[in-house]
């Protein structure tokens, strides 16, 4: 897939799934005001990959919060098993406080194999995390507390993301995207 491919798979996954069933009450505001950045890393090692998000980080602390408030780094070749990118994920978050910005920019993960802890793989509740690609999401942390401030009882998101995601079923999920269960 070209950069542009990958870019409208995501921003589909986001229309249908993120911002179509609510699973992040506070993606809808940022994305039609386009404020997401979309970076597609072709990086052939993990080490290339650590490099765009040192660039990205530091692209995203000095970019105004209106104009760009939250960066998808996107990797659609590099990390195809969930427990490499999970390991790979230790690095990313190192990497924040590296640049000195722990309290600032914090990292979201999501993954076309996302499995949270406990779970078993098929288990629907991951899906809130599966992404088309391996994707590090930049969050500006003042960003967040302002949604969370202004969202009642926002603690509550995952647990009303998995009720969600349960009354859909796998057979509404893979009607969502137009596949037959």
């Amino acid at each position: 897939m070209d950069e542009a491919e990958v870019i409208a798979a995501m921003r589909q996954w986001i229309e249908k799934a993120v911002i179509g069933l609510n699973l992040c009450p506070f993606a809808k505001a940022v994305y039609v005001k386009n404020q997401v950045r979309y970076v597609v890393s072709r990086a052939p090692h993990l080490d290339g990959l650590l490099e765009d998000l040192d660039r990205e980080l530091d692209f995203l602390a000095a970019a105004d919060p209106e104009e760009i408030d939250t960066t998808l780094l996107i990797h659609p070749t590099l990390l195809p098993d969930f427990l490499d990118f999970n390991d790979f994920m230790q690095l990313a978050e190192a990497a924040v406080g590296e640049h000195g910005l722990e309290g600032v920019i914090q990292i979201a993960s999501f993954h076309p194999a996302f499995q949270f802890e406990g779970t078993e793989p098929d288990d629907i509740g991951n899906f809130t995390n599966r992404a088309p690609f391996p994707t590090l999401h930049l969050l500006r942390e003042a960003s967040i507390a302002r949604a969370v401030a202004a969202f009642p009882e926002a603690e509550t998101i995952y647990e009303r993301n998995i009720e969600t995601l349960k009354a859909l079923g796998h057979a509404g999920w893979q009607a969502l995207w137009g596949r037959k269960p």
